[in-house]
């Protein structure tokens, strides 16, 4: 099987990097720079290697690096960001920090590429890249060419075609980057000779066979919130295990309205081990007087972990716990190199001591519409794959503030009748995720001929295909005033409602 190697070397988007790679329907792995030896290289077999960005300096002492003899083995290699300048500086380059007026940059810029170049055939010689650099090279090695500049940026991209290494300053990952799934293509199918002829039957396959050699004749209790994610993870572990699978689906009262019942009647048709916990009030209790947001997914976190630990007890010995970690939830979680954006209860939320051996993510290094690309290959109903995602501590995080049982009901109908329009509208088939936030502001309104003092209720919709980066949702105007007046018209304590217009970055999807 022909396979990319992806040397990760702590940047933001470096899994991202896997995910376009995959989309060009050739295998890959992401594996730490620090174990990047020859014979490591050699071993694995690649293609072709990319090198990732990240935040360091090459220049500095205690910056990663790699061997020069990796740039000598005859494997193609495209460097980014950091990744490129790497490669200038071990093969001979210069590179230099930028001074406070000279050479950084940040976002999308104009770029000037050389349609000459494999990576950019077809391409204009103005195109849009998303830079992110405070250093630069500022002389390529003995053999490259400048391939791509900016204003700022003296090399934004180089090459050396005989020795199939290629340079990019910028993130072609990012959808920001105008034509980057075409450069990524063209490097990983024209350079390295990738046929594109692995597809998600293929992670079907290797997944399953996986987790039978790791979980043997022994038992599963899988984490299930009905959602996509825990769902696929659901089909996948029962395929591989069978009746080895046990399924708890905790209600933990923040869900969205009718969904704990819904989740029940789709699971209970399934031929699984299924087990609803009712446990409302536990969590609710745990959550009294609590605002900080990090602090209510970490409570929520080990809750679910009580739980689960719980349940076990009941139905015997319980060596794993599978959970249907996605790898956005990882990155933001700041596991690895990247900074901690927000920790999720599947991941970051943890207690440090679980009553099980050792914790299964069959799904941890896919995003989410990979994660729906492999429930259609085993089959599920787009009724199931296609479904909004929902974070695991549910409501909790779209109540800003304390949560209460008032605010719950409050928020779960006014959410209910946010996404019933988009769906009657037909807006929901371009967007990629949408849900109502019950704000902790109150502001003064009429109703009546009285005065109120009641919430604000935000709404959130965007558009995006990974949920690493997203777009705000232009929706109507004309619905979204038809969505205020029947949300305040029969939802009591709210009185103003008020549209998110802010992209990810700087705003993440979730407010909490």
């Amino acid at each position: 099987m022909q396979k990319v190697l992806i040397l990760d070397f702590g940047g933001q988007y470096n899994q991202l990097i896997a995910r376009r790679v995959r989309e060009c329907h050739v295998y890959c792995e992401v594996h730490p720079a620090s174990k990047a030896t020859v014979e490591n290289v050699r071993a694995f077999g690649p293609i072709g290697i990319i090198l990732t960005g990240g935040p360091n300096s090459v220049y500095a002492k205690s910056s990663p690096s790699l061997p020069k003899e990796i740039f000598e083995m005859g494997i193609p290699v495209l460097g980014i960001c950091y990744g490129c300048q790497l490669m200038a500086h071990t093969l001979g380059g210069v590179v230099t920090e930028a001074g406070e007026n000279d050479a950084r940059e940040y976002g999308r810029t104009v770029t000037h590429l050389d349609p000459n170049c494999i990576l950019f055939e077809g391409f204009p010689e103005e195109s849009i890249t998303w830079m992110s650099h405070g250093d630069y090279i500022s002389k390529v090695p003995e053999g490259f060419t400048v391939t791509g500049f900016t204003d700022a940026c003296p090399t934004a991209a180089m090459a050396a075609p005989a020795r199939k290494l290629y340079g990019v300053q910028f993130h072609p990952e990012v959808s920001h980057t105008d034509g980057g799934i075409r450069m990524i293509d063209a490097f990983v199918k024209q350079v390295c000779g990738g046929t594109g002829d692995w597809l998600m039957e293929d992670y079907v396959t290797s997944a399953t066979k996986e987790i039978r050699e790791k979980v043997g004749d022994q038992k599963v209790l899988l984490a299930l919130s009905g959602g996509v994610d825990s769902s696929v993870a659901a089909a996948l572990l029962s395929r591989a295990i069978g009746n080895q699978l046990t399924c708890i689906f905790v209600d933990h009262g923040l869900l969205r309205k009718d969904e704990g019942d819904q989740v029940e009647a789709v699971f209970s048709r399934m031929d699984l081990n299924f087990i609803r916990v009712n446990a409302q009030e536990r969590f609710l209790s745990k959550l009294a007087g609590v605002e900080e947001p990090e602090r209510k997914r970490k409570i929520i976190g080990e809750e679910f972990i009580r739980v689960f630990e719980a349940e076990a007890k009941k139905i015997g010995k319980v060596d794993f716990l599978a959970q249907g970690t996605i790898y956005p939830d990882v990155i933001e979680s700041g596991l690895g190199s990247a900074a901690v954006i927000k920790s999720h209860h599947n991941v970051g939320g943890l207690p440090d001591y679980v009553d099980f051996r050792e914790i299964i993510e069959p799904l941890r290094l896919l995003f989410k519409d990979e994660v729906r690309e492999l429930g259609r290959a085993m089959g599920l109903p787009s009724a199931l794959v296609n479904r909004q995602p929902f974070p695991g501590p549910g409501l909790a995080i779209r109540i800003i503030g304390e949560v209460t049982q008032e605010k719950l009901d409050i928020l779960r109908d006014a959410d209910a009748i946010f996404r019933n329009a988009l769906e009657e509208a037909h807006q929901n088939e371009s967007i990629g995720q949408y849900f109502a936030v019950l704000t902790n502001t109150r502001s003064v309104g009429v109703m009546g001929d009285g005065r109120t003092y009641d919430y604000t209720l935000a709404l959130r919709a965007v558009t995006t295909d990974d949920f690493m980066t997203a777009k705000w949702a232009r929706i109507p105007y004309e619905l979204l005033d038809k969505i205020s007046g029947e949300i305040v018209n029969h939802v009591p304590c709210i009185n103003r409602i008020v549209y998110d217009i802010t992209s990810k970055p700087p705003a993440t999807i979730e407010w909490e």
